[in-house]
């Protein structure tokens, strides 16, 4: 599994966001349509219906956003040094995010937590957007663009790719 832009790639499944676990928020891909996941958000929007695909919300990396998560990790271990079995990571977890899912009877926002910790880059960010209204562009496409980010997640083996081969794999998918 290995995220790619605002995309978790699982094998053959592609989430927008973090890969749901339990009853937490998210969305997945499927040939069908726009999955609902988790508690309060249960769906299928069928790519028929789907007009339109955007995300808000995206964390965008800043080295503000950066400094910020190496002071938290520090932060933590001297608390939870000084205080064995405290209060535990301060933390409120990754950012939520929002998927707009706009469709013939109104647009609908599904929740799912951003994949990356200190935010996505700016350039990641875009062309995931472009990824996501490319899918809305007519079911060949959409089929076409979904099997190939299936078919790569399916054979990577290892951690996300670096920034530079993520970036590499969006175009690719775009084109």
């Amino acid at each position: 599994m290995a995220m790619v832009g605002l995309f978790w790639i699982a094998e053959g499944d592609v989430y927008v966001g973090a890969k749901p676990t339990g009853s937490a928020p998210g969305v997945r891909l499927t040939p069908e349509g726009v999955l609902a996941l988790g508690d309060g958000q249960a769906g299928l929007f069928l790519w028929e219906d789907v007009r339109a695909l955007t995300m808000a919300d995206v964390p965008v990396k800043t080295l503000k956003r950066q400094i910020g998560a190496v002071t938290e990790l520090a932060l933590d271990a001297v608390v939870n040094l000084a205080l064995p079995g405290g209060p535990g990571p301060s933390g409120g977890g990754p950012a939520m995010m929002a998927l707009r899912v706009e469709t013939p009877d109104g647009d609908r926002a599904l929740s799912a937590y951003a994949a990356a910790a200190v935010g996505y880059t700016e350039t990641e960010a875009d062309l995931s957007q472009a990824l996501l209204s490319r899918l809305t562009d007519g079911a060949a496409t959409m089929a076409t663009t979904l099997a190939a980010m299936s078919a790569w997640g399916r054979t990577w083996e290892g951690s996300s790719p670096r920034t530079a081969q993520r970036e590499e794999l969006l175009r690719e998918w775009l084109s």
